[in-house]
C-alpha cells in the first residue's frame, strides 16, 4: 500500500538531475561548461554546483579535504586571513558577490570562468626551498605540488586586492574584480602574476 500522501507528485530522477544542473552560484552564474586548462589543477579546483558556497568547515579535519570545498569559497575564506576581518564571512560573502558582479560587468564572461583562468595563470610552478649541508643552508629548486599552486595563486590573488584597496579610494570589491581580471589574462601588472613571476625566477636562480 503507497503511503504517498494525496496530491504530492514525486518528481522523477530525470527531474531531479534537471534540478542539480540548474543550481548557479548566487543564484546568478552557471557552473556549466567552466573549463580547467591547466590538467593537473583539474583534481584541486573545485567545480561542483553550490547555490550558496559556505561548508562550515566540514573539510578541516580530512587529508586535502580543501580540494572538495568550491572554488569560489576557498576565495571567501582566504579573504579572511589575516587580520580584522577573521570569521567574517558574510562579509567577504558580499565582497565575492559584488566583485563578480562588475567582472561580468567589465568581461561579459562567467566570473567563475575568469576567476579559474586567474588561478591557472598566477600558480607558480617552481620555487625554492632551503636544504642545510654541514651547517650551511643551501637554496634550492623544486617542483610546486598541485594543490599548494592553487593555495598560492589565491593567496597572491587575495593579498594583490587588499593592498590595492589599503589606503585608497578603490573599494575592495573593485580591487579584487581587478586583480581577478588582471591575472586571467596574464597581465604583468597584476600582483599575482608578478609574484609568481618573481618565486619561478628565484628558483631558476637556484637550478
Amino acid at each position: 500500500m503507497s503511503m504517498q500522501p494525496q496530491g504530492v507528485k514525486v518528481p522523477e530522477p530525470e527531474e531531479v538531475g534537471k534540478g542539480l544542473s540548474e543550481i548557479k552560484l548566487f543564484d546568478r552564474w552557471s557552473w556549466n561548461n567552466i573549463e580547467i586548462r591547466d590538467p593537473s589543477l583539474k583534481k584541486y579546483i573545485s567545480l561542483r554546483p553550490v547555490l550558496l558556497p559556505h561548508t562550515g568547515g566540514r573539510h578541516e579535519h580530512r587529508r586535502f579535504g580543501k580540494a572538495q570545498v568550491s572554488i569560489v569559497e576557498r576565495l571567501i575564506n582566504r579573504l579572511m586571513y589575516p587580520g580584522k576581518n577573521g570569521g567574517k564571512k558574510t562579509l567577504a560573502y558580499n565582497i565575492v558577490k559584488a566583485a563578480f558582479e562588475i567582472i561580468h560587468a567589465e568581461t561579459g564572461e562567467n566570473p567563475i570562468q575568469v576567476l579559474v583562468r586567474a588561478i591557472e595563470n598566477a600558480a607558480p610552478r617552481e620555487e625554492t626551498t632551503r636544504i642545510m649541508y654541514g651547517g650551511i643552508v643551501y637554496r634550492v629548486s623544486v617542483d610546486v605540488s598541485a594543490q599548494r599552486r592553487v593555495d598560492l595563486a589565491l593567496r597572491f590573488i587575495t593579498e594583490g586586492s587588499r593592498l590595492c584597496a589599503f589606503g585608497s579610494p578603490k573599494s575592495i570589491e573593485e580591487c579584487l574584480a581587478e586583480e581577478i581580471i588582471a591575472a586571467s589574462r596574464g597581465d604583468p601588472s597584476s600582483y599575482a602574476i608578478k609574484q609568481k613571476e618573481e618565486i619561478e625566477r628565484i628558483a631558476l636562480s637556484s637550478r
